[in-house]
């Protein structure tokens, strides 16, 4: 049996939820409210120490750290495979997934956090936000979470969050002129784990990500959303942080250059 430990089907949460629903893994799906900090609770504390989600337990095993983790799922269930055969083409996923972990997605965190994530939080209780900040098991992410809740975040932080966004979004434009998915022709983890980073990106850079600016992560971006196992993922979205990848919809006018289970 696997239990999934998860909040809303984006960012990191997103990663495994979409992988198994590509593979046709059935699962037990535990929800966390992250802003309500279900994930530092002692009876999630119990499953991962750190407080950190996801988190999936498969049988005797517990698994953290949501990239492993897909490529965990890919290689401990049947169902298509969600990794190229071939080197270079695995190479490139996995470069791809290290630049979305290390690159991309801080920056990206950063400005959705000072942005969405943190004046929603701050509509509770200051001190009932502080006390929850201390029971954080990680220094990391109580550092994190009180400059997001208490708007903490410098002009430089945000500055070169966003210098860094506007070039890997260049970055990621330019190579998918060149490739259908991540890898190339194969749709692979690399998409998942670009997914769900950078399907809000119409919605947070509206004037760097659009139809015009950005034809080709759009069109990847819509081609993933119609995949049938990203509509079921995301339709376990609670908020409206997960209704919000409505924006792709495809319009009558919007080109189609392929998609379904590629």
């Amino acid at each position: 049996m696997v239990t999934l430990y998860h909040w809303e089907p984006n960012a990191n949460s997103g990663k495994p939820m979409l992988a198994l629903a590509e593979k046709g893994v059935r699962y037990v799906s535990r929800y966390l409210d992250l802003l309500k900090f279900d994930q530092h609770q002692p009876e999630y504390l119990r499953i991962n120490p750190d407080g950190t989600i996801p988190a999936m337990v498969h049988g005797e095993r517990v698994l953290t750290e949501s990239t492993p983790m897909m490529e965990y799922i890919d290689d401990a269930f049947e169902g298509p495979a969600l990794r190229p055969d071939d080197p270079l083409e695995r190479w490139r996923m996995r470069w791809w997934m290290r630049f979305f972990d290390t690159y991309f997605a801080p920056s990206l965190s950063m400005i959705g956090w000072s942005i969405f994530i943190g004046p929603t939080a701050r509509q509770r209780d200051p001190a009932e936000l502080r006390a929850a900040i201390e029971r954080i098991p990680l220094e990391s992410r109580r550092i994190a979470w009180r400059k997001a809740l208490f708007n903490e975040f410098s002009e430089d932080e945000l500055a070169e969050s966003r210098r860094r966004v506007i070039f890997a979004t260049g970055v990621l434009e330019a190579h998918l002129s060149q490739h259908r998915y991540i890898c190339g022709d194969t749709y692979s983890l690399g998409d998942i784990n670009g997914f769900n980073l950078g399907y809000a990106l119409p919605l947070s850079q509206p004037e760097r990500c659009n139809d015009e600016k950005t034809p080709n992560i759009m069109e990847w971006l819509r081609t993933i959303y119609e995949r049938p196992a990203t509509r079921e993922t995301w339709a376990k979205g609670r908020t409206p942080m997960a209704a919000r990848v409505a924006m792709l919809e495809r319009s009558g006018s919007a080109p189609k250059r392929g998609g379904g289970n590629a």
